[in-house]
């Protein structure tokens, strides 16, 4: 059950906020697809191979079989990885803890609409909004690929792909809503969720580099997240994905569960 009203009051903030991330978005998936061509790929892989642990650290590795490829490699380990976590993580906070920080949830409780009802909106509006980024982006994607290199992109693969990122970011959704529910200042909400998701990603980054700290990414979600096993549909991909749907399903009602039992001080 949710409030028709407030949930069209969030989505229009949301939108705002989609134009600048698709924006973004836009520019570096274009660039990065209109850059497959022999030459730039080659210069691309030189300057892989010249910095190894630099490239290594935010997914990039050289020798891409094909387009979807060259795209896991130059979009998939940090640009589709940080943007939306940071929508993520601005939206998250926004919802709930920033009302609360602000006053203004007194109001929305006050009304007669229950604790749960608001909460639940607050959680679609989010989950809209990862939803809606992610669908720009594939539709984005394909629309590019079969304009600049027709026939060269697998429409599965990149959908099944994609399917693992949405997962992904539902799931850092799902951290940044829950600090949000349990926390009533909007900066510690925004440092507990924002900054484990930061924390993990970078703990993944670290261990891309191969290192010593290469356990670390047993700490990180984004470990979970197997690009190149998606696309080739790999069963082990896939359970990976399956477990980061898991995680958000359980973390949403977390925090729909502390808000309704939060002392708001009215």
């Amino acid at each position: 059950m949710i409030n028709g009203a407030l949930f069209r009051r969030e989505l229009k903030i949301s939108v705002k906020l989609l134009l600048i991330f698709s924006a973004i978005i836009t520019l570096y998936v274009t660039c990065i697809i209109w850059m497959y061509e022999p030459e730039t790929v080659e210069m691309l892989d030189s300057f892989t191979q010249a910095m190894p642990e630099i490239m290594a650290a935010v997914g990039m590795t050289p020798g891409a079989a094909n387009l979807l490829g060259f795209m896991i490699s130059y979009l998939y380990g940090f640009i589709l990885l940080v943007f939306p976590m940071v929508f993520c993580i601005l939206r998250g906070n926004g919802l709930v803890a920033r009302y609360i920080d602000q006053g203004s949830m007194v109001y929305l409780v006050a009304s007669p609409v229950k604790r749960r009802t608001i909460a639940a909106t607050q959680m679609l509006v989010l989950l809209s909004g990862i939803f809606l980024l992610i669908v720009y982006t594939t539709v984005l994607e394909a629309v590019a690929a079969q304009i600049l290199f027709p026939g060269e992109l697998k429409l599965t693969e990149l959908l099944l792909l994609n399917a693992g990122l949405l997962s992904l970011h539902f799931l850092i959704g799902g951290i940044c809503f829950c600090a949000s529910c349990i926390f009533s200042e909007s900066r510690n909400s925004a440092l507990v969720g924002g900054g484990i998701a930061v924390l993990m990603y970078l703990f993944q980054m670290i261990a891309n580099v191969g290192s010593s700290a290469e356990g670390l990414k047993y700490l990180s979600i984004f470990t979970l997240f197997d690009p190149n096993g998606l696309a080739a549909g790999e069963s082990s991909a896939l359970i990976k994905m399956v477990t980061l749907l898991a995680g958000s399903i359980v973390l949403y009602p977390i925090g729909i569960a502390a808000f309704c039992r939060k002392d708001l001080h009215i």
